[in-house]
């Protein structure tokens, strides 16, 4: 440690109230009263996220929205957040979240009379390995359609922004106008003058003590004032929300995480500058940076192995009254990034520190919020989990009550649907994701990443054991499933690149395999209902736009939204007279679901619905000699004519009980067989062994999206989710206008249809030689970017 560093940490002084950053400390006047007993909508929590809510709602015009808060507004994780605002986030829709959380911030002292402390200098991403130059290219190819701006600037204009820079290392920045950085006291009072202006009512200091759920849907919310009955519920409790879920049975997978940022006195030569430095993003030494008044503030993110959570709340639940308190803070755990610091900005060796923030923040296992409704439970709603609230809370607070308002999210953001977790996603999980999410704040964001924090959790599949030493395991909703599978001279294990790395040419050899020969893939992983019952014909005929499959027949049908968007695609099999099959992919099984049970309770139908997903394994084989190598293990006759496309039935391969549809996403001839999770072993060991003279070999799910993107197949979450519909993403034939059934959605597709598409769905052919699109790349035509594509790669 350098003398000027020790000589700055001795000058540290303790934390102080009111903090560095003016919100610190501050107190509203609280009001605890209920004032009313019933309620359209009851908010959980009163951190930026729910007070977002209520004014989004309040403004919308819902009447009766209510805000419960147990301690004050802002107590929790908001009040001490740094406040950074920034446009950039490496997924696509979630830049719709970040543009107009900044847009809302830019007009809402306006709108309330509500200072907010919103300052715009702009933020730049460091890039100091070739590595991240890459990454940056990466990303600018993926915001050339979207509205906000983006560049790739070079290292002078870098220093023309930031001139304190130490410019050694500095290869390039990713620049985005419009970022900066707000005070979150002032922006969650601002929205709440905002939504008392527009009728909702904030009420604290008012606990939640019970949650109860009533027969009709709606909810009895106990405090010590008195009962409300709420026809929803929304938790919005922050590091609370894990308390609010056990009231109802529901285990939130959060976890509180210590962060901290440091805040110096006054440094000479910021306050000599004419302009507010950028925020600054030192990504190799894993930190933010920012000008706070005429000194600056910097917050780093540790490693897994030093960072620290508070993982005695999760087993103890929050300390009662913890509410703006802050922990003991710990500057040799970040002392290598604060020396990273120095060394980027080296006005920082002259500075004293006096101040540091070390507080709570709630981590989802994947950093991203859980937002929307659960599965599992009626009319109950989240909004937790956020590790960048500020940023996130205008969005989503716009998102999820357009969603309650309409019946339909506004857009797709299946990546923070809260049922993108189950069961399997326990407590030792959540922390060893948390740390590892953590620690990764700031880790290169690659092309089909991987992460192996938590893995394997209790979600494997019957050959998992067998195959996970020849292959290269992806993570798909708790499941391990086979990406690629090696073979002897393969450079095996997980290569992330920008370019074509260690998988290309095995995926290729897999793609062949199935072309030529016949192939094996574990499918295990896939969403498995079954649905029974009096109506149950009746009510797939109003969840799908196809019609019933007949018994003994599959088909590929869609549930829309109400405005006609494609919030679903399943597998339908008619195994026996009013017995179904459905089939979905894993990352849509919870959400599918919540869909399902909605509709059979909104409709009253008289249905036995079963989630099987955990008690049945997937075997698919396809290929030209798939038949030849089936047709050894029984005495069902596969031919053609005797077992035809889309036709589903039960038989026994090796003496295996197995439901047979003859499908494959590969586009080739090919079957998937569905069978109790414990034949899963014996069954493919039946299926290797009768298909040696065939040649026959696995593969994995890298090659199987080769194949179907050939073959023109759509995937949902790619090219077809709720931002398009269906006649947009070429699905025509699936959807059945004429059909006597009123699907949900229909109504609006026929308008959609009569005034004409003004997109369509397109397949494109790219010559490349080492970097592949990955999708949701920018096209350009005439000097603009027109749309996105998905382009199938060539393996061969």
């Amino acid at each position: 440690m350098s003398a000027v560093l020790r000589g700055a940490l001795r000058r540290l002084r303790p934390p102080r109230r009111p903090g560095p950053l003016g919100a610190l400390g501050r107190k509203e006047a609280s009001s605890p009263s209920l004032g009313k007993d019933r309620a359209d909508t009851v908010i959980i929590g009163g951190g930026c996220v729910g007070v977002s809510l209520a004014y989004h709602l309040a403004k919308a015009g819902l009447k009766d929205v209510v805000l419960l808060e147990k301690s004050e507004l802002t107590a929790g994780s908001t009040w001490h957040a740094a406040g950074l605002t920034t446009y950039f986030h490496p997924g696509i829709n979630l830049k719709k979240i970040h543009a107009y959380s900044i847009k809302l911030y830019e007009k809402l002292e306006e709108e309330t009379g509500q200072p907010v402390g919103f300052h715009q200098p702009g933020s730049i991403r460091i890039a100091s390995t070739p590595t991240r130059v890459d990454e940056f290219k990466y990303q600018m190819t993926r915001a050339g359609w979207h509205p906000t701006e983006q560049y790739l600037i070079t290292p002078e204009k870098v220093q023309e922004l930031f001139p304190l820079l130490n410019m050694d290392k500095v290869l390039a920045g990713l620049y985005n106008p419009g970022d900066g950085h707000i005070d979150p006291y002032s922006l969650t009072m601002a929205l709440a003058a905002g939504a008392r202006k527009y009728g909702a009512q904030l009420n604290y200091p008012v606990q939640v003590t019970n949650l109860n759920s009533r027969s009709d849907g709606t909810w009895e919310v106990e405090t010590p004032l008195g009962i409300i009955q709420a026809k929803r519920i929304v938790n919005t409790a922050g590091f609370w929300a894990r308390e609010v879920g056990k009231m109802i049975g529901l285990q939130h997978p959060l976890i509180p995480v210590h962060h901290q940022y440091v805040v110096t006195s006054t440094i000479p030569e910021v306050k000599a500058l004419k302009t507010e430095l950028p925020v600054i993003r030192d990504l190799e030494g894993s930190y933010y940076l920012r000008q706070e008044r005429d000194g600056l503030l910097f917050g780093p993110y540790e490693s897994e192995e030093k960072m620290k959570l508070q993982e005695s709340w999760v087993t103890n639940g929050v300390p009662p009254g913890f509410g703006k308190e802050l922990f003991e803070s710990d500057l040799d755990r970040i002392m290598e990034h604060i020396e990273a610091a120095m060394e980027m900005v080296p006005v920082l060796r002259k500075a004293d520190i006096v101040n540091t923030i070390a507080g709570p923040i709630t981590y989802s296992p994947d950093i991203l919020p859980m937002v929307g409704p659960h599965q599992g439970v009626r009319n109950y709603w989240v909004a937790i989990g956020f590790g960048y609230g500020i940023i996130h809370a205008g969005g989503m607070g716009k998102y999820l009550s357009d969603w309650i308002l309409e019946g339909e999210p506004p857009f797709d953001l299946i990546e923070v649907d809260p049922n993108r977790y189950g069961k399997w996603t326990t407590t030792e999980y959540t922390a060893a994701k948390a740390r590892e999410s953590y620690g990764f704040n700031n880790i290169v964001g690659y092309p089909k990443e991987e992460r192996f924090g938590g893995r394997p959790t209790q979600r494997t599949s019957g050959l998992y054991d067998l195959l996970k030493s020849k292959c290269s395991m992806g993570f798909h909703a708790g499941w391990e499933q086979p990406h690629w599978f090696y073979k002897p001279g393969d450079e095996t294990g997980y290569k992330p690149s920008f370019r074509r790395t260690n998988w290309f040419n095995p995926v290729g050899r897999e793609y062949k395999q199935v072309m030529e020969k016949v192939g094996v893939i574990d499918l295990s992983p896939f969403g498995k209902f079954k649905v029974k019952g009096t109506d149950s014909v009746k009510l797939l005929d109003h969840l799908f736009a196809n019609v019933v499959p007949k018994v003994g027949s599959t088909n590929i049908s869609h549930m829309l939204t109400p405005r006609g968007k494609v919030y679903a695609e399943l597998t339908v099999s008619q195994l026996y007279p009013g017995e179904f099959m459905l089939v979905t992919g894993s990352g849509s099984e919870l959400h599918d679901l919540r869909w399902i049970e909605e509709k059979i309770t909104r409709g009253g139908y008289k249905v036995e619905l079963e989630n099987m997903t955990d008690e049945m394994g997937v075997l698919g084989v396809a290929g030209p000699y798939a038949r030849q190598v089936l047709q050894k293990l029984t005495n069902e006759d596969l031919n053609d004519a005797s077992f035809k496309f889309l036709e589903c039935r039960h038989l026994k391969l090796s003496n295996i009980a197995v439901t047979a549809i003859r499908i494959s996403y590969t586009g080739e001839l090919g079957w998937e067989l569905y069978h109790r999770k414990e034949d899963s072993l014996p069954l493919y060991s039946a299926i290797m062994e009768a298909g040696q003279k065939e040649g026959i070999g696995n593969f994995g799910t890298y090659a199987l999206n080769a194949l179907r993107l050939e073959k023109g197949f759509r995937a949902w979450g790619a090219e077809m989710n709720c931002d398009t519909n269906p006649l947009e993403a070429g699905l025509e034939c699936f959807v059945k206008l004429n059909k006597a059934a009123d699907f949900t959605g229909k109504q609006a597709l026929k308008q959609i249809k009569e005034k004409g598409l003004k997109r369509r769905l397109v397949y494109l052919t790219l010559e490349t030689d080492n970097v592949d699109p990955e999708g949701n790349e920018s096209v350009w035509h005439n000097g603009k970017a027109r749309t996105i594509v998905h382009v199938a790669k060539n393996q061969s």
